[in-house]
């Protein structure tokens, strides 16, 4: 497992959390996720065999949000 941290723009509330978490968790090969509204950033843990961080990234955009 590898861990990558990516910073989410324009999360403001705890849905915004529920939200970003509920995407990254339906990818195939992530492990764990922790977003941070605090700290405005996703923690990732995944399977590089089975996802990358371009999925992670057009899954957080996908959903109205911007990484970067």
């Amino acid at each position: 497992m590898e861990t990558i941290i990516l910073k989410v723009q324009g999360m403001s509330c705890g849905g915004c959390v529920k939200s970003v978490t509920g995407v990254l968790q339906k990818i195939p090969g992530v492990g764990s996720v922790d977003v941070s509204l605090e700290q405005n950033c996703a923690t990732i843990s995944y399977d590089p065999a089975k996802a990358a961080p371009a999925q992670f990234r057009q899954a957080i955009e996908g959903a109205g949000f911007s990484v970067g």
